[in-house]
């Protein structure tokens, strides 16, 4: 007890900073685990199978709505790059004995934990193929990916945030026709330098529409 009554403030001192240390401790816990609901997370992803029939899937993972502007999609040859914004497109439909063509736009708002479903890959690569007047036979070429850019908003803020994913429409071990994505989860861009790369691939596909 002798020995504690003389260092009281000594022990006292430290005895502050281990508590100050603690609640910073705690103080970043809630700040990580706020930053992290409150980061927009957009997933792009396969469904109803895993061939080029398969569905793009689009899906709202944030806390918050986002406003979907742009769908990019980007066949990848070794030769070129072509590019074309399929959030809007021509859908046919059969009615009895005639085809009748509407326009479908996936532009708009999606809710939290929603999704929507855009065309068939394969349909995505025929759209590029048809846009662009390539041959018919650009898909049986070797090391050919499918690239799919979401551009939109995130709730209240102002720079729009990105989403991107790859996948190879030919296995490269065989060269048949497939659907493998490269990496095992879509590629955000959500910070601020990524945003701007974000910008420009919106000034890329405005460019592209005023051709």
């Amino acid at each position: 007890m002798e020995w504690l009554n003389d260092n009281a403030q000594a022990i006292s001192a430290i005895t502050s900073v281990l508590t100050l240390f603690v609640w910073f401790f705690y103080a970043q816990l809630l700040y990580n685990g706020y930053v992290r609901q409150r980061r927009p997370r957009v997933i792009i992803n396969r469904g109803l199978g895993t061939g080029q029939n398969a569905l793009c899937l689009i899906s709202n993972m944030s806390s918050e709505s986002i406003y979907i502007q742009h769908v990019m999609a980007l066949l990848h040859t070794p030769d070129n790059c072509y590019m074309v914004d399929v959030a809007e497109y021509q859908e046919e439909k059969q009615e009895g004995e005639q085809q009748a063509k509407s326009i479908r736009s996936h532009q708009g708002p999606l809710a939290p934990g929603d999704y929507l479903h855009m065309q068939r890959f394969a349909d995505i690569a025929e759209q590029i193929r048809t846009y662009w007047r390539l041959d018919n036979n650009i898909f049986e070429q070797s090391d050919l990916r499918l690239e799919l850019r979401v551009i939109a908003v995130y709730g209240s803020e102002d720079r729009p945030i990105g989403a991107s994913r790859s996948f190879y429409l030919n296995d490269p071990s065989t060269s048949h026709r497939a659907l493998i994505p490269l990496d095992v989860d879509t590629q955000r861009f959500n910070s601020r330098l990524q945003r701007r790369k974000v910008k420009r691939w919106a000034e890329e596909i405005e460019n592209l529409e005023a051709r």
